[in-house]
């Protein structure tokens, strides 16, 4: 893929003189990428995945408790014994107290192989978070990217109207200076006021696109919504991409895809969790307790402590629980299934976005080179047609459509950059190639 590295370093790279208020499209990634909030929020998440791949979330290591209580009591007593062996018994406000101590210690030794089923999904979970966040940090790519470009087509659209404005205008002051000296209509200078005030008003229309657009990639970069920055009023294209490579790469490589892969992993990895809970359960276990009293009473014992350590093996099974478990496991292999369905159902939606989408791409790059015959024809076809209109040889009804015409054929020509483009973009993100 060493032509997609190479594409790659062309599409990231400044296209032009650093000056300090212009903005390259590698800057403006790396600020979203940076500031954005779903990225940040992409990222947290991973965390959480990373922190719950542990051994001890799996099962490996021992569980260990400990327990404490003291009890207080005051109580009174009120005893006679028979034949006056003693003398009566009358006590009140007795103290007397206890205490105990303890630990408590579960070690899983076996449990049918469940925790290095849990360690494995654990650590796919967490591969998963990461893919995740892959995915979203291309989708912002191709978002930032395509906006990016966007700005530059709507900006290419304000210059193009600005020259139709100027010609208007050239053509509405020699309108109006033949009919001050007498050698022009009245309809021809009325008719030049109205065609340069209808192109003031799409230059006013596309002006306000163009801003709009801005404020919506300063927002996409979470930066001040007027802040405002300079591009490089281009749309270059890379290499022609190749269809062979980019369905490969998507295979290999789309995070999207990836991440249902991993999705089938883990719910394979949940049957055999459960199939390994239907086995018996080994766990070491050891306890130590110490308890201690203290009697106010004037008999029994006045005061006592004792301590108690056991250890030992504690082995349990699954016998019967009313099919249950069979139940689980049942649907959890249905859900690996449908798991296997899903990856494949994605890796049709993804060749058939790629098709589609190369189709596109094809297309806007034949209609460049179209456009681009058609756009310099329309150049020359403005300065005849003036030339012609000045001497008076040419209407204003034919100076006006030539007008058009241009403004049409560079217009297409900027569209048909600006859709291979995005097309080119797409393609990238959808082959998995944009990082």
């Amino acid at each position: 893929m060493k032509l997609f590295r190479l594409a790659l370093i062309a599409f990231l790279s400044p296209i032009a003189a650093q000056a300090q208020h212009l903005l390259t499209l590698e800057d403006a990634i790396q600020q979203g990428i940076t500031k954005q909030y779903s990225i940040q929020i992409s990222r947290q998440r991973e965390r959480i995945a990373a922190n719950e791949n542990s051994l001890g979330n799996a099962g490996f290591l021992p569980t260990i408790t400990g327990t404490a209580n003291k009890n207080y009591t005051i109580s009174g007593i009120d005893q006679s014994f028979f034949g006056g062996l003693r003398p009566p018994l009358v006590q009140s406000g007795v103290n007397s107290n206890s205490g105990n101590l303890g630990m408590a210690m579960a070690w899983t030794l076996y449990d049918g192989k469940g925790m290095f089923v849990l360690r494995d999904r654990y650590k796919e979970l967490q591969n998963l978070g990461a893919k995740q966040t892959e995915s979203s940090i291309e989708n912002l790519i191709a978002l930032i990217s395509s906006t990016y470009y966007d700005i530059i087509r709507q900006n290419l659209r304000v210059n193009n109207f600005k020259k139709g404005l100027e010609i208007s205008n050239d053509r509405l002051k020699l309108a109006k200076d033949r009919f001050e000296v007498g050698q022009g209509s009245k309809v021809d200078y009325y008719s030049a006021q109205v065609d340069y005030n209808e192109d003031k008003a799409l230059l006013i229309a596309q002006e306000q696109s163009y801003t709009n657009t801005k404020i919506g990639f300063n927002a996409l970069l979470v930066k001040d919504f007027k802040a405002d920055f300079q591009i490089v009023n281009t749309i270059d294209l890379l290499p022609k991409l190749k269809m062979s490579e980019l369905k490969m790469s998507a295979l290999s490589q789309n995070p999207t895809l990836i991440g249902a892969i991993l999705s089938k992993k883990i719910s394979d990895l949940d049957t055999k969790n459960l199939q390994s809970q239907q086995k018996p359960q080994i766990d070491l276990v050891a306890g130590y307790a110490l308890s201690n009293v203290a009697n106010g009473a004037g008999f029994g014992v006045e005061k006592g402590s004792s301590d108690v350590f056991n250890y030992g093996l504690r082995a349990t099974i699954n016998i019967f629980d009313g099919y249950n478990q069979k139940r689980r496991i049942q649907n959890a292999k249905i859900n690996a299934e449908i798991a296997a369905l899903q990856v494949e159902d994605l890796k049709n939606a993804l060749l058939s976005a790629l098709e589609k989408t190369y189709v596109t791409y094809e297309n806007s790059m034949n209609l460049i080179q179209l456009e681009t015959e058609n756009y310099t024809i329309a150049k020359q076809n403005i300065d005849i047609a003036f030339d012609r209109f000045k001497v008076g040889i040419a209407t204003s009804y034919e100076l006006r459509e030539v007008q058009r015409n241009a403004v049409a054929a560079e217009t297409r020509l900027i569209e048909a950059k600006y859709a291979a483009k995005t097309a080119e973009i797409e393609l990238i993100r959808l082959s998995g190639n944009l990082l």
